[in-house]
């Protein structure tokens, strides 16, 4: 085993390979970026090293700076996580040539897998099925577009390098294909440096199921089982589960020995993945075929979502990889692995899953996680800032059970209890996903979210118990509340006369004016007003009805209250920061926003016209001119931020007025990028 190691990474898979590695005794070194110097994986290491400024291609891509820390800091080996170098050759090449062990797969490995196309080809020369398609070297625009035809629509035009969803765009007609393949390009150069595309056949009712492997130095290869990725949005994975459901014994030693017959094909050490493509039709009750899978690509890293596979296994592949990497051989044969329960992992991100999961930033203002409730791999903490640098990710969360019914409950319970304030979440979503129907008896495929869009991210309107709570909170009444309830209890505290809060929280002379604030929802204004009575009580009138709140217990530090609403008793999350009220009931988590009416400007400076930045990013390519007519709908500017396009566009027809931008510029988050006039506005 290594004495040191050193982590070239961030987030939570930094923070997740130091965990391992300090249970067995081995001292980790973390890598920081400028913005990263406070970060958690730094906090957690034993000791850090800058290797550059915020973007990713001046820091933890440069092979360099890496090396040259790992030999600063005396460390044996380097461990990629996922992401960033994990899938580098040249990287690996570099580690080896500096006298370093490089914890994964050989170069040589990563090269026969790293590009899709040539990985194809290998594939269905060692005799695992692909999908149908074209993997070759000619790019032509018209010529690709000729191949797309001849495949016949829908096709998938795939980057192929790297992965995630990027560069990657689904065409249903051949009027799409040539403006789809050249964002694909955009993307695939901007996340891999490689605009090279393949053309797919596009299955369907797609699954996407990949199975771990693992290889060692002495030729041993097994797998741990399958993983199934199927619910996606934008062509990346939002919550995984194993075993895959509709799995049969049958199928599963199937597609399980395909996996590791690619893996022999190259020669494969340490962990990596075997991704397929499956018909979910399968036999018209959702059970997966021998013969209905494909090979689409091999990931040679460690996955996100291999806790999934930790939980059904009862194995530590991070232990895995460390203990491989160093020279021995696998810690278990095919014959003792064996799957235990079902687990699920949800992936917490800063992004508004209701403009098109559209990466959010900001400062977790508050952020509470269920540890309790499920495992939590997180890679930041309350007060931390979500930045465009990188991948948004905030925490996973994952739950093991008995059986898959018990796993996903619990699921549901521990994003119940999951807060972040001070930037959007996609914990509704994650939520509601885990509460559809289909989700829930496991009839699964990549279209899933697709299809029910609307339904997953609408947002419910308020009741009055939910009302109620964020007025109290605009009012402060919870925070003074808490303050009454310390030591030996708000009554105790009374008797003492140790607080004048107490008193006024249950005094009224000749009833008195009931406190008023104004609540906003959605653009919609909200009034509510509260009658402070007796015993830690309010009496709240909302537009919804009038209530009767009793604060039975606050842990205001938690943001945590166990409230009597009207006869029903339960636990709530308030969340205060600036202007904003989140408050999460039931499962629901509603923001409303309340203003000081002193600083009313009671007017908008948002028109409809008015197309603003909804993120930071760079202006990749712009479609009008100042003076140009355009229709609804109609494509105005890419902006690319964490190396993802966004496609702003038309909210009406109108004329180009005002045009402020233009490709290669930075903007901010809510610059103005152009005006509108609407037509039927014009004298």
């Amino acid at each position: 085993m290594f004495n040191s190691i050193l982590i070239a990474n961030r987030g939570e898979i930094a923070v997740r390979i130091m965990r391992t590695a300090r249970r067995l005794g081995v001292r980790c070194v973390a890598v920081y970026s400028d913005v990263d110097a406070g970060a958690l994986h730094v906090t957690c290491a034993d000791e850090a090293y800058r290797i550059g400024g915020a973007s990713a291609s001046d820091s933890y891509l440069r092979s360099d700076k890496i090396i040259k820390a790992a030999k600063l800091a005396g460390v044996e080996a380097i461990h990629p996580g996922y992401g960033f170098l994990s899938e580098n050759a040249d990287f690996v090449e570099a580690c080896v040539k500096a006298g370093l062990t490089f914890i994964g797969p050989p170069a040589a490995a990563m090269r026969a897998m790293g590009l899709k196309d040539a990985a194809k080809t290998l594939m269905a020369q060692a005799g695992v099925p692909v999908v149908p398609g074209y993997h070759g070297g000619e790019q032509g625009d018209e010529f690709l577009a000729a191949q797309a035809k001849e495949i016949g629509f829908p096709v998938l035009i795939k980057a192929r390098a790297g992965g995630g969803g990027k560069g990657m765009r689904l065409v249903h007609e051949a009027g799409e294909f040539l403006a789809a393949l050249q964002s694909a390009r955009r993307e695939a150069a901007a996340s891999f440096g490689d605009d090279h595309v393949l053309i797919e056949n596009y299955v369907g009712t797609p699954r996407h199921i990949e199975v771990q492997i693992f290889g060692d130095t002495l030729g041993n290869i097994v797998h741990l089982f399958e993983r199934d990725c199927s619910l996606q949005r934008r062509h990346q994975k939002v919550i995984e589960e194993a075993p895959a459901p509709g799995m049969s014994a049958e199928v599963r030693e199937v597609i399980c020995n395909a996996a590791v017959q690619a893996a022999r094909a190259v020669g494969y050490v340490g962990a990596g993945t075997v991704e397929f493509i499956a018909n979910g039709a399968g036999d018209g009750d959702g059970n997966l075929q021998p013969d209905g899978f494909w090979f689409m690509e091999m990931n040679t890293r460690l996955q996100v979502e291999h806790p999934v596979t930790e939980a059904i296994t009862g194995q530590d592949l991070v232990e895995w990889q460390l203990r491989v990497a160093s020279g021995e051989p696998l810690p278990l044969t095919q014959d003792q692995l064996r799957i235990k329960g079902h687990a699920f992992e949800a992936r917490l991100y800063a992004e508004d899953a209701s403009k098109d999961f559209m990466p959010a930033i900001g400062r977790l203002e508050h952020l509470h996680l269920p540890y309790n409730l499920a495992r939590i791999d997180a890679g930041v903490r309350q007060g931390d800032e979500i930045t465009p640098h990188y991948d948004p990710m905030i925490a996973k969360l994952i739950t093991h059970g008995g059986s898959r019914e018990i796993a996903l409950n619990k699921m549901s319970n521990a994003l119940e209890h999951t807060v972040a304030v001070g930037c959007v979440t996609n914990a509704s979503f994650l939520l509601a996903l885990t509460r559809h129907e289909d989700f829930v008896r496991g009839d699964v495929d990549t279209g899933l979210i697709e299809r029910n869009y609307e339904s997953l991210t609408e947002a419910a309107a308020p009741g009055d118990e939910t009302i109620a709570i964020a007025a109290l909170a605009a009012l402060d009444l919870l925070g003074r509340v808490a303050q009454t309830q310390i030591a030996d209890g708000a009554a105790a505290q009374a008797r003492e006369g140790g607080d004048p809060w107490q008193d006024l929280l249950g005094w009224a002379q000749w009833q008195a004016e009931p406190a008023r604030t104004a609540l906003l929802w959605q653009g919609a204004e909200l009034a509510v007003a509260v009658s402070i009575l007796p015993g830690q009580k309010f009496d709240v009138a909302t537009p919804e009805g009038t209530i009767v709140v009793s604060c039975l217990k606050a842990d205001h530090a938690r943001r945590s209250y166990r409230l009597d609403l009207g006869g029903r008793i339960v636990s709530v999350l308030v969340a205060a920061a600036h202007s904003a009220i989140t408050v999460v009931l039931d499962g629901a988590v509603h923001v409303f926003h309340h203003t000081d009416p002193l600083n009313e400007t009671g007017e908008s400076n948002s028109g409809d016209g008015r197309i603003t930045a909804p993120l930071p990013g760079l202006v990749k390519r712009l479609f009008v001119e100042r003076g140009e007519t355009v229709k609804i709908g109609a494509a105005l500017v890419v902006i690319e931020a964490m190396k993802m396009e966004h496609t702003l566009r038309a909210p009406l027809d109108g004329d180009i007025v005002e045009l402020d931008i233009a490709e290669g510029d930075q903007v901010a988050d809510g610059a103005l990028l152009m005006v509108l006039a609407a037509h039927e506005a014009r004298a």
